[in-house]
């Protein structure tokens, strides 16, 4: 006899279980979601060496800009005290001519971040318009842009800024454009190669169909796609080209007196190694230390912008 409908026990809805996607569950997830530059601050906070070098960053910045504004002396003042070691009145102690070396180390600093800046920002003008007009008109316009760069790559770097000096003479602005003359072409690769495998993307045809300029396509769809790759190329153009002119300056070939660079003050510092060794040591440790901090920024800045990271 078949049983009633009435006869069927009940079941308790604990024995039941949702299987699949659960409405409350997805709000959550949604609200947890964050933004592509928020994920990227907040996976660089994470890595302390990066931290560490940009915090580096700010104090030299920072020192740089006021040490030379609020100290009692200049940099180019001489006080009569020749070759003194550090003390309580001179941090870094003075040189040949009486200067205070402090003054002079982060007055040095204006000059090298100066310099280091300019090419990076010289280097980030052509290289981004040189490889974005390259990748995406491509065809014979690009073998012929990327010929001239391999030309350029050919000869050697430090050769083609030695000549450059000493055709143009020893200065600030001489040494800006031996530095950025054949920088460009790296920052030119890179983007290149970015906006190779972005052109073909959906919304660049799109773009394309709507009647939108090559001017337009590169600045709205195309640079700012690449620019996690172009800020990383950047961060680390900067110390290559504070290397770069402190190694010139070393050789003679950067600032002239009274001006002063870590370079120029680490080759000063050098004929008195004997008997003065603070004014090789300071500007040494000075170079080397900014150049680090810029590459672990470099560095967290790749880390943090790498998609392959993206949780």
């Amino acid at each position: 006899m078949t049983q009633s409908f009435k006869e069927i026990p009940k079941i308790s809805k604990d024995k039941f279980k949702i299987i699949g996607r659960n409405d409350k569950d997805t709000e959550k997830l949604a609200d947890k979601s964050v933004s592509f530059w928020k994920e990227v601050r907040l996976r660089f906070s994470h890595n302390k060496l990066a931290v560490f070098g940009l915090v580096v960053l700010v104090i030299v910045a920072l020192l740089a800009i006021f040490v030379p504004l609020l100290s009692p002396y200049s940099y180019r003042e001489q006080l009569g005290l020749y070759n003194a070691p550090p003390s309580s009145k001179h941090w870094f102690g003075t040189d040949d001519l009486g200067r205070d070396v402090f003054v002079r180390v982060w007055f040095g600093a204006r000059i090298s971040l100066f310099i280091g800046l300019s090419a990076a920002i010289i280097d980030l003008i052509i290289g981004v318009t040189w490889g974005a007009v390259s990748g995406l008109l491509g065809g014979r316009v690009d073998d012929i842009m990327m010929r001239i760069a391999d030309v350029l790559t050919a000869v050697p770097y430090l050769l083609v800024v030695i000549i450059l000096l000493v055709v143009m003479k020893p200065g600030l602005i001489p040494l800006i454009v031996a530095l950025s003359i054949t920088g460009w072409v790296k920052m030119a690769r890179i983007v290149r190669g970015e906006v190779l495998s972005i052109k073909n993307q959906e919304y660049v045809l799109a773009a394309r169909t709507l009647g939108a300029g090559t001017k337009h396509i590169i600045l709205k769809h195309l640079v700012p796609n690449a620019l996690g790759a172009i800020l990383v190329t950047m961060t680390l153009t900067i110390p290559s080209a504070i290397f770069t002119e402190s190694f010139l300056s070393y050789l003679g070939l950067g600032v002239s007196e009274p001006m002063a660079s870590w370079g120029t003050m680490a080759s000063e510092g050098n004929k008195a190694l004997d008997t003065a060794p603070w004014r090789l040591i300071f500007p040494a440790v000075f170079i080397s230390l900014t150049i680090f901090a810029f590459n672990a920024v470099g560095d967290g800045l790749r880390d943090a912008l790498d998609p392959k990271l993206r949780k």
